[in-house]
Formats: C-alpha cells, structure tokens, sequence
C-alpha cells in the first residue's frame, strides 16, 4: 500500500494543492502545481506556502519511516525553522524530507524543496518533532 493511501495529507495541505508524486528510496516526494491558492507576489509562491510543502513533506517522511518499523506516534512539532533560498517561480515545485535523529521520543529532520533543479533548492527546514503516544482511537 502506498504513503499515499495509509497515511491521507492533512486538509490543509489539500486545501494547497499538495500532492504525492512519487517515492524515492521508500520516502515520499510531495509536490504543488502552482496556482491562486499558493501564490503570494504575482507569479511567485506565498512563503506561507513553500512551508506548509516543506512541513508536511517532513511528516510524510517520519510517518511512513515510523510505520516502517512498526512504530505509532502522535507527531507534535517542538520548532520548525524554514530557510528561503530563492523566490519560488510559477512552476511546479516538489518536497522531500530527511530523518537525521529518530529517539525514542523525538525526531530531527530536514527537508529541501526544488523546482528544476534539486541541486538549487528554493528552502529548505529543520524541524524537530515530539513523537508522543498514540492518541486513542
């Protein structure tokens, strides 16, 4: 079953445009069309937006790596700090989040976004993630 189908995007990413697109190496590769709902300067993306692609590129990764190993949590952000590299053109742009600390209970991750070029990121994040226990179903 793909990231995909076990683990939906959240409504606000939806309300983005925000999409999976792809796997690469088991971890999900999200992406946004660009459009009204993401745009801030004419023909440039709201930085409102560009974050919300790197945050929940962040989570996909945990999720799915968390799942991978047979761990559930409740994801909490402790902080999330977002870089702006370079304005975000009217272009598809696409995100892909790295684990590079998972504890027991919290996780550090970074996440790059990218439009044509993956070697020249537009942002990219840290985020620090509390991963607390499961909430009741």
């Amino acid at each position: 079953m793909s990231p995909a189908e076990h683990h939906p995007l959240p409504a606000y990413a939806r309300s983005l445009g925000i999409r999976y697109d792809r796997e690469e190496d088991g971890i999900p590769v999200l992406a946004v069309d660009f459009g009204a709902s993401v745009e801030g300067r004419p023909q440039h993306y709201h930085g409102g937006a560009t974050s919300g692609l790197l945050e929940n590129a962040g989570y996909a990764a945990l999720r799915v790596t968390l799942e991978g190993i047979g761990r559930e949590h409740q994801l909490k952000p402790i902080n999330i700090t977002v870089q702006f590299l370079s304005a975000g053109k009217s272009k598809p742009m696409y995100a892909k989040g790295r684990i590079t600390k998972l504890g027991r209970r919290n996780a550090n991750l970074v996440v790059e976004a990218w439009q044509d070029d993956r070697e020249r990121p537009v942002a990219t994040a840290v985020m620090n993630i509390l991963m607390g226990a499961p909430a009741e179903k």
